[in-house]
């Protein structure tokens, strides 16, 4: 079976098991019979081979018969803080970060903000991030941090790393060369970040950068940004 199932909590011996979804999924959609080989991955980085044992109707109990530790991520932490859109918008956004391996998603909540980052919103985000880690192949899931507002954010994220934030008054992204440090990008609402947050931004040493003449939608921005960082990753 070509599919790839999310085992929770971290498989740590010899038995995995599938409940809710997963296990629905594998029984009733693929229609999954004892002693098929699926593949299995709980986001510590692993992927494993299981053997179905038993199907019950609300769980199926699996073999592990082989652990690979396969990565297929960034060479660097890539992290993404945006003032979520609206709707669906949002889960679109959180599945193509997963897809271009992005690390950490912080939701910003910002002065001019449309949407507000609620637990519930946060928490259908983390099942897009299984969903979508499932399709390319992660085996180590996409961070949905806890939100923080604009400045506490600026003034905490570490120097260390590049530190870029996304506005037209900045210079050209491209400008930026290729290394190997962690990079933090940070995408403001449809109304772009104001001018006191821009200002944190630049106190606490943040690079002002434009993504071009175009007004870019906040999800478009965002997978821009990860898009290029993408590319510098490249050997």
């Amino acid at each position: 079976m070509s599919e790839r199932f999310f085992v929770t909590p971290p498989i740590t011996g010899e038995r995995a098991t599938l409940v809710g979804d997963e296990a629905r999924h594998l029984a009733a959609v693929m229609r999954a019979s004892v002693g098929d080989e699926v593949a299995l991955f709980d986001g510590s980085g692993a992927e494993f081979t299981g053997r179905i044992s038993t199907i019950g109707k609300l769980a199926v109990e699996l073999a592990i018969i082989e652990r690979r530790e396969i990565s297929r991520e960034l060479p660097f932490q890539l992290t993404l803080a945006v003032a979520l859109p609206k709707g669906d918008r949002q889960k679109w956004l959180v599945e193509k970060a997963t897809e271009l391996g992005v690390t950490r998603l912080v939701p910003l909540v910002t002065e001019r903000g449309v949407a507000q980052p609620v637990e519930s919103a946060i928490e259908r985000l983390r099942r897009s991030v299984i969903e979508a880690s499932k399709q390319c192949g992660r085996n180590v899931l996409l961070e949905i941090a806890t939100p923080a507002t604009a400045h506490e954010f600026f003034g905490s994220a570490p120097a260390a790393a590049i530190r870029i934030i996304a506005d037209p008054s900045g210079g050209p992204l491209g400008a930026i060369a290729a290394q190997s440090q962690p990079i933090i990008a940070s995408i403001g609402p449809e109304g772009g970040f104001t001018d006191s947050e821009l200002a944190a931004a630049r106190t606490a040493g943040w690079l002002v950068m434009s993504l071009g003449p175009r007004i870019l939608r906040v999800e478009t921005a965002a997978i821009a940004i990860a898009a290029w960082a993408t590319f510098l990753a490249r050997p």
